[in-house]
């Protein structure tokens, strides 16, 4: 284990150094807490300056690793750089100081801001409607399941208890499936990474509710035969809902609406620009054609004319699914996609996607002599490579992760997706500039060579980390973050 290079507060404390100096009251002090309820010794804080406190919150600001700090390439996670202008929209007294309950005529310029999100969205997915409400893509997957459920319900086919998923599929896919009581319904995908439409068709059933696909899928690549797979699945009587999480790749370029999709959620908190990393807070906002529309959770806001001027309130419908979320969704978030969206333009988000393919296509290209590549070809925004080649040497996908750790970059997403062994997956984002991208490939390309010369290297790595390899599994079961004299 290597060295941890920063103190706590408690050891850098110092009997008698105060922070903060008060000057003595002069208004008159408020009555003292009866004796007993008063506390006997000292509080045992640390005693330290204000520039020491500083110093050490800066310090171990960046220990840690963080899109500020480095290039961070975990596949399907989409980590791009947040531009700051969206965080002093989000911060804005307007916004951020909102109480859930004000009324609408206190708030209109709010819900004025959801409405051209919803709007906004609707376009970019080829949609009718959008729900903001879900607080994460999960979320969006299960509102997405029950629309399904109302919609089969509504035309009393309820024998329809089957969604369809390839085996590439995000984990919280059939994990949603589950949760909306509904059965999963597997299948394998072709030799070319997609969907294998002779797989399909055998799936599919009078039981068969719906489908719900990534596209771009897992392995980065686009299912080129979606028009074929939407038709299929709507001519057997279900309905097909695709995984936004990989959207970085299409704004501008395909809208879902248009391939066939029913439902699609938006991960806004990736692809619409809210840092995430470390669990949140997210936002899945969900989009569906028309004769979704009704089921929708409540409530949402409409625009209509009062008196001759725009005028915003919330309304509900009767065959909604109910309400997901105890406010109207995390609205930081939803301001944080608005402002991006405004910010960059139609225009701007059609780059912002040719870039992400550009960026990993480069990417692929400068590094894929050296892993194993499962399925070639033209990648999306994303590309999974395979340590097979090194794991005969030793060394393992995850040694390969730790040792990118060295060279100051976050590791790729490992082991994933499952029909990889060995799995890479690497998205470099449109916010990596080709300086950037190339010192990210030259590391994976000496640690490539390090698995051929020196592997020890890189099974012991990382070697500049504070912390080196722990014991994964102690720090997730027992953890114990508190300061121990």
């Amino acid at each position: 284990m290597n060295t941890i290079v920063e103190p706590t507060i408690f050891e850098l404390s110092s009997p008698g150094r105060k922070g903060v100096s008060l000057p003595k009251t002069d208004v008159p002090e408020p009555e003292r807490l009866p004796s007993q309820f008063e506390r006997k010794g000292g509080l045992d804080w640390p005693e330290a300056a204000e520039i020491d406190v500083m110093r050490h919150f800066v310090r171990i600001s960046v220990l840690n690793h963080h899109i500020e700090k480095g290039i961070y390439p975990l596949g399907s996670c989409t980590m791009k750089y947040n531009p700051k202008v969206n965080e002093q929209a989000a911060r804005l007294p307007g916004f951020a100081e909102i109480h859930p309950e004000a009324s609408e005529e206190d708030v209109q310029g709010a819900l004025k801001l959801m409405h051209e999100l919803a709007g906004f969205l609707a376009e970019i997915g080829g949609v009718d409607a959008v729900t903001l409400q879900p607080s994460a893509g999960a979320q969006g997957e299960l509102v997405g399941l029950l629309l399904m459920r109302a919609h089969h319900g509504e035309r009393k086919d309820r024998k329809r208890n089957q969604i369809i998923i390839p085996d590439s599929a995000h984990g919280t896919n059939p994990a949603s499936v589950t949760t909306a009581g509904f059965e999963t319904v597997q299948i394998a995908s072709g030799s070319d990474g997609r969907v294998s439409l002779e797989k399909l068709k055998e799936a599919l059933s009078e039981r068969t509710a719906g489908m719900m696909l990534t596209n771009p899928n897992t392995l980065g690549l686009f299912e080129r035969n979606i028009l074929d797979i939407c038709r299929f699945v709507h001519e057997a009587g279900g309905l097909m809902y695709m995984d936004g999480a990989n959207l970085n790749a299409l704004m501008g370029i395909v809208k879902p609406g248009d391939l066939g999709f029913d439902i699609v959620h938006f991960n806004l908190h990736k692809t619409f620009s809210t840092p995430h990393g470390g669990g949140g807070p997210g936002a899945g906002a969900v989009g569906v054609k028309k004769f979704l529309e009704p089921y929708l959770p409540n409530p949402r806001v409409e625009k209509i004319d009062k008196k001759g001027k725009d005028w915003y309130r919330f309304t509900e419908s009767k065959k909604s699914i109910g309400r997901v979320h105890s406010a109207f969704g995390n609205f930081g978030v939803l301001v944080r996609a608005y402002t991006y969206i405004r910010t960059l333009g139609a225009e701007g988000l059609s780059e912002v996607s040719e870039n992400a393919i550009l960026n990993a296509n480069y990417l692929f290209a400068r590094i894929k002599d050296y892993y194993d590549v499962p399925y070639p070809g033209f990648c999306q925004h994303e590309f999974v490579l395979s340590g097979n080649r090194q794991k005969a040497k030793g060394v393992r996908t995850m040694d390969i992760a730790k040792r990118l750790l060295d060279f100051g970059v976050h590791a790729p997403t490992a082991y994933f997706p499952l029909i990889v062994p060995e799995a890479l997956m690497i998205e470099p984002t449109e916010t990596e500039s080709r300086e950037s991208v190339d010192y990210l490939a030259d590391a994976f390309i000496q640690i490539a060579k390090e698995a051929e010369t020196d592997p020890e290297k890189v099974k012991k790595a990382p070697h500049t980390t504070p912390v080196g390899r722990l014991d994964e599994v102690k720090a997730a079961r027992d953890l114990d973050i508190a300061f121990h004299k």
